[in-house]
Formats: structure tokens, C-alpha cells, sequence
């Protein structure tokens, strides 16, 4: 079974930065062979789509809110993804969970496997 580990979250200012991590290990097959993806959910509201990797990071996606401050990669070497927030704002404020899956586009209930969370808060 995949396992997916996110670290990096915390306390922050508005306007500050975290860069928030996700660990693979368990893998059927290689790591460059996963869609990641960022997903968050924030009290009382439905978990929401972030950003998205393909296997070799040639494309990215990034729901609107967020484009232009957060960025997505990955280390395939690392097994690990990123995501870099910038410019952070309240609104930020969520669970923030990666999730991975084989399919080249997935939807978000597409995804076979996720992490546990970590927590991001951004204070006004």
C-alpha cells in the first residue's frame, strides 16, 4: 500500500511562506509514474482541489485561487513532492493532504491514495 507522508505545515503571518512536503514510499511502481496532487479542506468545508503534477513534471495545474502563489513540484530522485506557498493569505487556512494516482489526469476522486494532513494556518 502507498504511503504518503506530508510535513511542513504551520503558524504563519499573512504574506508569509511554507513550503509543504510529501513523502512516497511503498510504491507498486516508481515514483514517476504517480499524478500528485494538493488537495486542502478547511473547517466546515468540503476538501478542495489545489494543484496538480504530472509524473515527470512537465504540467502543472492550480485551481484559481492559488495561481500566481503556489507552486508544485517534485523530486522523482526524492520521491517527494512540493508545494511551495507564497503570499499566503487567511483564506489559506486548511487541512492541506497530497494524493497520488496512476492515471495521467485524474479527478479528484479519482486519486487511490493520500496522506494524513498536515496543518497550515495563516494568521491576519
Amino acid at each position: 500500500q502507498v504511503q504518503l507522508v506530508e510535513s511542513g505545515g504551520g503558524l504563519v503571518q499573512a504574506g508569509g511562506s511554507l513550503r509543504l512536503s510529501c513523502a512516497a514510499s511503498r510504491l507498486t511502481f516508481t515514483f514517476d509514474s504517480y499524478t500528485m496532487g494538493w488537495f486542502r479542506q478547511a473547517p466546515g468545508k468540503e476538501r478542495e482541489f489545489v494543484a496538480a503534477i504530472s509524473w515527470r513534471g512537465g504540467s502543472t495545474y492550480y485551481t484559481d485561487p492559488v495561481k500566481g502563489r503556489f507552486t508544485i513540484s517534485r523530486d522523482n530522485a526524492k520521491n517527494t513532492v512540493y508545494l511551495q506557498m507564497n503570499s499566503l493569505k487567511p483564506e489559506d487556512t486548511a487541512v492541506y493532504y497530497c494524493a497520488a494516482d496512476r492515471r495521467m489526469v485524474p479527478t479528484e476522486n479519482d486519486y487511490n491514495y493520500w496522506g494524513q494532513g498536515t496543518q497550515v494556518t495563516v494568521s491576519s
